[in-house]
C-alpha cells in the first residue's frame, strides 16, 4: 500500500544554477550535491535535482506544476523575496489560500502555498467545481 509521495525529481540543464535557485530563492535545504545531482530537504519532503541534458528549455503547456507548502504569517515574506529575483510569474491565484506560481530556470512550474488539503475541501463545500464527488 502507498504510504505517501518519497521525493520528486527535477531534471535540471545547469546544477549550479539551480541550486543556487531552490536554495537561495525557493528556500530549501541542502542535504548534499555530487557532480550530477543534489539532494534538498523541503519541510519533511526532499526533492533530487538531476543533471540532465535532455531538459526542457521553457514551460510546458499543461498545467502540471510542484506546489510547495508556506505558513500562512511567512507568505507574503517568502513571496517577496521570490519576486524580487525576478522570477516568471506564470499564473495568478484564483484558489483558496495564498499562492504564488512562478517558474524555476528550466521552466518547471511552481507554486508556493499557504493552505493544506483540510482548508482546500472546506472551500469545496463552499464552492463545489463542476461534477463534484466526495468519496469521504
Amino acid at each position: 500500500m502507498i504510504t505517501g509521495i518519497n521525493h520528486l525529481t527535477l531534471a535540471v540543464r545547469d546544477l549550479q544554477r539551480s541550486f543556487d535557485f531552490y536554495t537561495r530563492v525557493v528556500g530549501l535545504q541542502p542535504i548534499v550535491k555530487w557532480a550530477r545531482g543534489a539532494y534538498l530537504q523541503a519541510g519533511e519532503d526532499w526533492i533530487c535535482l538531476s543533471l540532465d541534458d535532455r531538459t526542457r528549455t521553457g514551460p510546458l503547456p499543461e498545467y502540471t506544476h510542484v506546489a510547495l507548502s508556506v505558513e500562512a504569517e511567512a507568505f507574503s515574506r517568502c513571496a517577496g523575496a521570490i519576486r524580487e529575483q525576478g522570477v516568471t510569474i506564470w499564473k495568478e491565484n484564483r484558489s483558496e489560500g495564498d499562492s504564488l506560481y512562478f517558474l524555476d530556470p528550466d521552466g518547471h512550474k511552481l507554486e508556493i502555498h499557504a493552505g493544506d488539503l483540510a482548508s482546500r475541501l472546506a472551500e469545496l463545500r463552499e464552492k463545489p467545481y463542476e461534477g463534484l464527488e466526495w468519496y469521504r
